[in-house]
């Protein structure tokens, strides 16, 4: 009786064609919703034409956060990935910016030690091991009450009753994640003494290290979306809708002087006639199927692999997933169970 019943059984899955996987979604966004210079001089945030990013001066740490020049873009996802439609796994995800100032940024793909940028005298302090200092970009994080569902462009720059240009006080800042799964404010890395997980670092096709960088070239961020709490970022930001993230770096300059990076802004005329491009960004995400128990393998369907499953863990069976009831035994009712989820 019970060979001919799981012979019918078999059968019967032989029948149902086993569901398709979840589509990737493409997503394709050529210009940020959000793209504010973070700098304590900037008088007009948010209508920028020119974006920079540099350090403030090492020898002289007690004003300016050390990545002094920041800049902050906020991606509105929600356009192409409906808010609160499911939670979705990152597959792919690259940042683009294009360069405003021409040849006079040395190339470096690689981060520096933070010892490079300490004060002279400091012991610990250490040369820069090759040309130019890297662009790197990473998440961002707020205080003085906002979030990023609050900060705009034109948003507060300090915390309420601060000197904007005290260390640690901007609003929104570059934000990594430490070794204890921290999501910390990485504007004074050098002084606190840690090496930056940041994001990506800023890459260009086709460029040796060393070597200026001419205008109008573009700087791609390939996210490490391997990184468990990057792509717990991401995932946070595609279900709120905006994905901020952050550009800075600790290129070297003098009060008032140096050469560094500058970047187009949407609001760049070259940029609103088409000339250039501001900043872009590129990811693949895939739905992450919600499953009810009788999915075994959370394909998003009751079907015949999961039929499959529990037929053949048929009979006793300690802490089995296809024993419904858990009462120690993969029976009838647990198949009868399963049988009326079919399909779900």
């Amino acid at each position: 009786m019970k060979t001919s019943f799981l012979f019918l059984i078999t059968a019967f899955m032989s029948c149902i064609a086993a569901p398709a996987f979840a589509d990737v979604i493409d997503i394709q966004l050529n210009q940020p919703a959000l793209d504010r210079w973070m700098y304590p001089f900037n008088s007009t945030p948010g209508t920028r034409s020119v974006l920079t990013t540099f350090g403030s001066d090492r020898d002289n740490p007690t004003q300016f956060d050390a990545r002094d020049g920041q800049i902050l873009l906020a991606f509105d996802t929600g356009v192409q990935v409906p808010i609160g439609s499911g939670q979705y796994e990152i597959i792919e995800a690259e940042v683009s910016i294009s360069f405003a100032n021409d040849m006079v940024v040395q190339y470096d793909p690689t981060s520096d030690p933070w010892q490079m940028f300490l004060p002279a005298g400091d012991s610990r302090r250490v040369n820069d091991p090759d040309a130019g200092q890297s662009i790197e970009l990473a998440g961002v994080g707020f205080r003085g009450g906002f979030t990023a569902a609050t900060f705009m462009e034109n948003s507060a720059y300090a915390v309420s009753g601060s000197s904007s240009l005290s260390p640690g006080v901007r609003n929104a800042f570059a934000a990594c994640y430490d070794n204890a799964n921290n999501f910390v404010d990485m504007s004074n890395n050098p002084r606190v003494g840690f090496q930056p997980n940041v994001f990506a670092v800023g890459q260009v096709a086709g460029l040796s290290a060393g070597q200026l960088i001419a205008q109008d070239t573009v700087m791609t961020f390939q996210v490490n979306v391997a990184d468990a709490n990057i792509q717990n970022y991401l995932r946070q930001g595609i279900q709120a809708g905006r994905t901020f993230f952050s550009v800075s770096s600790l290129t070297f300059v003098a009060q008032q002087a140096g050469n560094y990076p500058a970047f187009y802004a949407k609001e760049n005329a070259y940029v609103q006639f088409g000339l250039a491009d501001a900043a872009q960004l590129r990811m693949k995400v895939r739905p992450i199927a919600t499953c009810i128990v009788e999915d075994l393998n959370c394909s998003g369907h009751v079907d015949s692999a999961d039929l499959g499953s529990l037929l053949g863990k048929f009979g006793p069976c300690v802490d089995c997933a296809e024993d419904f009831n858990k009462d120690g035994f993969v029976d009838s009712s647990d198949l009868g169970r399963m049988l009326g989820a079919f399909g779900q």
